[in-house]
C-alpha cells in the first residue's frame, strides 16, 4: 500500500515506520491513524517480521500531538470517533505479536507520547521532550495517555505532569522510567541494534512474553480506555475547549473560564 503520512520500510526481519508530515511536526491526523492501522496490519501479517520500530522523520519531533488544526471544528460526535480510532489503533500495538520500539527523535507531546507509550518501550534521542500537555488547551489525552502514563511512571508523577501539563526531558524521563535509554547519536539506528538482538531470538518465545505483559496490564487499563474515550468527546461540549484551540491556532495566550 502506498502511504501519504507514513514510510514504511522493512529489512531484515525488522520494519520502521515513519510519522511523516514534516511541516505539521508530524502531528496525528485522522489519516495518518487510519494509514497507521494498515501499516501495523501489513507488518502483523507478514510472517518474515520479528521487529518493529516506530520514528518520526526530521530531527525536531517525532509526534507533536494531535493535528490542533483539524481538531478544531469536531463536534463531540467527531471527537469520539477520533478517540475510538486512536484507542484501536494504538491498541493493537500492544497486541502485536512482535516488540514494538519507539525511536523519540524529538518532541512527543500530547498524542506523541500516547503512541510512544503505546509501544513496548522508548529509546529517546538527548533532544527528546515529553509531555501530555493537553490541558493548555482545554482538552484532556485522548488516545490512552492517562492510563498507561499512569503504569509507566506511577499515578502521583502522572497526575503531575497531566494536571500541570508539564513537560520535561530525556533526563528527567529516563529517570522517572518513562524511556529505557538516551541516546547521544542517532536514535534510530540504534533502536535497530536492539531490533536486530530481538530478531535473533525463538519468535513465539518473545511474542508469549509480550502477551503474558500485556494482559497483566491492560486489564485495568481497559476500564480506563472507556472512560477516557467518553471524556474526550464531552471535553468538545466545553467553551474552554474552543478557547484553547483557537489560542493556539492564533499563538496567544489562552483565557480559561472553567466552562
Amino acid at each position: 500500500m502506498l502511504f501519504k503520512t507514513l514510510i514504511l520500510e522493512k529489512n531484515n526481519h525488522i520494519s520502521i515506520i515513519k510519522i511523516n508530515r514534516p511541516k505539521a511536526l508530524n502531528a496525528i491526523n485522522i489519516q495518518v491513524l487510519c494509514e497507521l492501522s494498515c501499516a501495523l496490519q501489513e507488518v502483523e501479517n507478514d510472517i518474515t517480521q520479528k521487529a518493529l520500530i516506530i520514528t518520526g522523520t526530521g530531527k525536531k519531533s517525532f509526534v507533536a500531538g494531535a493535528d490542533i488544526h483539524e481538531m478544531q471544528s469536531f463536534s463531540s460526535p467527531k471527537a469520539q470517533e477520533f478517540s475510538e480510532l486512536g484507542h484501536r489503533t494504538f491498541d493493537f500495538i500492544g497486541k502485536m505479536r512482535m516488540p514494538v520500539i519507539a525511536a523519540v527523535n524529538g518532541f512527543a507531546f500530547g498524542g506523541g507520547l500516547e503512541l510512544a507509550l503505546a509501544c513496548d518501550f522508548i529509546y529517546a534521542s538527548k533532544n527528546a521532550l515529553f509531555g501530555l500537555v493537553e490541558t493548555s488547551l482545554g482538552l484532556i489525552p485522548g488516545f490512552g495517555g492517562i492510563g498507561r502514563l499512569k503504569l509507566r511512571i506511577g499515578q502521583a508523577k502522572a497526575s503531575e505532569m497531566i494536571f500541570s501539563a508539564e513537560k520535561i526531558n530525556a533526563d528527567t524521563a529516563f529517570n522517572l522510567g518513562l524511556i529505557n535509554k538516551i541516546i547521544s547519536d542517532d536514535v534510530l539506528q540504534q533502536s535497530v541494534v536492539c531490533a536486530e538482538k530481538i530478531v535473533l531470538q525463538a519468535p513465539k518465545a518473545v511474542t508469549s512474553c509480550k502477551k503474558l505483559l500485556q494482559i497483566g496490564a491492560e486489564m485495568e487499563l481497559k476500564i480506563v480506555n472507556l472512560m477516557e474515550q467518553q471524556s474526550f468527546s464531552m471535553i468538545f461540549f466545553t467553551t474552554d475547549q474552543k478557547e484553547g484551540i483557537d489560542a493556539f491556532i492564533s499563538k496567544r495566550k489562552p483565557t480559561f473560564r472553567g466552562r
